[in-house]
């Protein structure tokens, strides 16, 4: 079984990629924006999983966050200086999506059946195989590999793998990094164990050279 119905990207790292430059399209507060991909029509589990990482990630400083959000979107440098965005700081951002997704979950009778998370699904036993990844990407920069061995550590190897992902589609592609296809292969090999639909891990193919 997959973790995403469509074999794509889901959680807090799936709502990172709607952060693009021209994000303010979907409204011009970045809460607002939020709630415009929080649809009605969007499945139960996809809430749940952005609510659950979300929770997961207020374990971390608020500083930790900044850096990841950062390095997971193209949403800039100045997202949490309030301003356009609204946002404040990690913590409060983080507190801020999971009451977006607490109120979407109290209008959707029967949502809560989505709640149950598998706990093999955290990737406990693959903690050293996720912190192994974080430094074969070498591109990155140094407070981003540290923000996500502290995820790792602190929150769950799933999602500290999903948002390295992230950070070297964003960051890879920015500074043209290459990866060899033996890179390639240990994570999508580990994307499989974490049971990761295919578009998940296929994000980063563009950086195989």
């Amino acid at each position: 079984m997959v973790r995403s119905i469509d074999g794509s990207d889901f959680g807090v790292t799936w709502l990172m990629s709607m952060f693009h430059a021209d994000w303010t399209h979907h409204g011009p507060t970045a809460a607002e924006a939020v709630g415009y991909h929080l649809w009605d029509d969007l499945d139960p589990e996809s809430v749940v999983a952005v609510r659950r990482d979300a929770a997961l990630l207020l374990r971390l400083p608020a500083a930790t966050i900044e850096v990841l959000w950062r390095a997971g979107t193209e949403a800039g440098p100045s997202f949490f200086s309030e301003g356009r965005t609204g946002a404040i700081s990690g913590t409060r951002w983080m507190e801020t999506l999971t009451g977006l997704c607490d109120s979407w979950l109290s209008r959707h009778a029967g949502a809560d059946a989505a709640a149950a998370v598998p706990a093999e699904w955290d990737g406990v036993e693959l903690a050293d195989t996720v912190l192994a990844e974080i430094s074969a990407a070498d591109f990155l920069p140094d407070e981003v590999g540290r923000a996500l061995t502290e995820c790792v550590r602190r929150c769950t190897p799933d999602l500290a793998f999903r948002l390295l992902l992230r950070a070297m589609q964003q960051i890879g592609s920015a500074s043209g990094a290459a990866l060899s296809p033996e890179h390639y292969a240990r994570l999508a090999a580990l994307g499989s164990a974490l049971r990761y639909g295919e578009f998940v891990v296929s994000e980063v193919q563009h950086l195989v050279a």
